[in-house]
């Protein structure tokens, strides 16, 4: 992956912002995953959470906690539709560890780190997500490429 895909994570812009909806978008290659999750934020916030507000408001007044939560959905929608509604797998990153490569192999000290976990509800890898969001928002988390793997994983290399 280039530098820009290292670096890339989810970002919105400030909460109780016009744009505070709005994921932050950098140019390149990781611009049409953030906008396919852009698309699931935009429909939970508008028409799954509860609130009083009218349509624009719904998305203008947006603090922290509700852009975690979209995200967290947006994810979990995402993957469990890539696992054909049965299964989703999320990829996190372990700790460092030590690597010697082998012949042709070299280590990127990125992949070697992936563990995947695997759910069979939709509700659980939601909640999963949820509970580990700065895995994928957190600045120098290669959240997109966590991501990225995440969706490969759950819809198979087969398919």
């Amino acid at each position: 992956f280039s530098c820009e895909w290292a670096a890339a994570h989810f970002r919105f812009h400030p909460p109780q912002s016009d744009l505070a909806f709005a994921l932050e978008a950098g140019k390149g290659g990781t611009r049409a995953i953030l906008v396919a999750v852009q698309a699931h934020i935009i429909t939970y916030l508008l028409f799954t959470r509860e609130t009083e507000c009218t349509h624009l408001e719904r998305l203008c007044r947006v603090g922290h906690w509700e852009q975690e939560q979209a995200l967290a959905t947006a994810l979990a929608e995402t993957l469990w539709a890539a696992g054909g509604g049965s299964r989703a797998i999320v990829c996190l990153i372990t700790t460092p560890i030590t690597m010697r490569s082998h012949g042709g192999y070299k280590a990127s000290s990125f992949t070697e780190r992936i563990h995947l976990f695997e759910f069979s509800e939709k509700d659980t890898a939601q909640g999963f997500i949820s509970d580990h969001i700065n895995c994928f928002k957190g600045k120098g988390s290669h959240g997109v490429i966590l991501f990225l793997y995440s969706l490969l994983f759950s819809r198979t290399l087969k398919r």
